[in-house]
């Protein structure tokens, strides 16, 4: 069963940074974090063991900007593989992608001798936003670089993943693949009364068990609440920007509607003074037109 309040919560909330990180950035919960990411790759590859990394960084001096990455790590063959979770739409967000993903790559460079091959580094985003340029339902991004003259990719070792959750609408009785289920949890868990009968895999069993709130500690459910409340504002805040927007363009367009109207009158020869009793706008706008 899925509920719509946050009131009575059952299961962690996977968009604050508590929970982000206790499912996804703990050893405890290693397994949870493989499935995830062997279920993005799609059978393509197959990660077999994860070694958590430093999550901070610095760039090649002291001056440079740090990085703070969600989850950072590296597979058996030493690839590495950084997580984030954004929960709100940034203006370079692209961008910022990019330069994140310059650190995983820098640091493979050795001193002396060598020859410049580098281990694969993936970026997987995590969104709980649209793509304002991406009008489709695509909600699954899967980026390289690529010739644009032949079609073919170009260099195979850099991955960008994005995953525009609130695109994700599917039932429970229409995930059928690890990635559709994944895709459920992480967008519904904290919604989630019980645990669906489409998630018996063992690694869900495992999730649930790590995600119900009930089993925290004192500690944990303090930190956690913290989280969530920061979590809170920022939707909040989002939504108070979101309809603040909107009652600006609705404002827009009724002055845009007010202008149109009087340039159409004044047109047709209707006195100034007319125009103004009729549209709201001073006769000196008016006369501007």
């Amino acid at each position: 069963m899925v509920k719509d309040s946050f009131a009575g919560d059952r299961y962690v909330n996977p968009y604050t940074d508590f929970g982000f990180k206790m499912l996804f950035g703990s050893e405890i919960n290693k397994e949870l974090l493989i499935s995830f990411v062997n279920s993005l790759l799609g059978g393509r590859e197959v990660i077999c063991d994860l070694k958590y990394l430093n999550t901070e960084h610095l760039g090649t001096s002291e001056r440079d900007r740090r990085a703070v990455f969600d989850v950072y790590c590296e597979n058996e063959r030493g690839e590495k593989i950084l997580v984030e979770m954004q929960r709100g739409e940034q203006q370079f967000f692209k961008d910022r992608s990019i330069y994140y993903s310059t650190f995983p790559i820098r640091e493979q460079g050795l001193k002396g001798e060598w020859d410049y091959e580098l281990k694969a580094v993936y970026v997987i985003g995590i969104l709980n936003f649209r793509f304002s340029d991406e009008e489709n339902d695509n909600f699954h991004h899967e980026v390289k670089l690529v010739d644009l003259n032949t079609n073919k990719v170009f260099y195979d070792k850099l991955t960008f993943i994005y995953l525009e959750m609130p695109k994700f609408n599917k039932p429970e009785t229409e995930l059928k693949t690890m990635f559709d289920k994944w895709m459920f949890v992480i967008r519904n868990l904290s919604r989630l009364m019980d645990r669906p009968l489409a998630l018996q895999e063992r690694v869900f069993t495992r999730l649930f068990e790590s995600a119900e709130i009930a089993k925290f500690s004192k500690e944990q459910y303090e930190e956690y609440e913290d989280s969530l409340k920061v979590y809170r504002d920022w939707i909040n805040t989002i939504n108070t920007a979101v309809m603040k927007s909107r009652a600006e363009g609705r404002e827009e367009g009724r002055i845009e509607e007010r202008l149109e109207l009087a340039r159409k009158f004044k047109a047709s020869g209707v006195p100034v003074n007319v125009i103004a009793a009729n549209t709201g706008l001073s006769e000196d706008e008016i006369s501007a037109l």
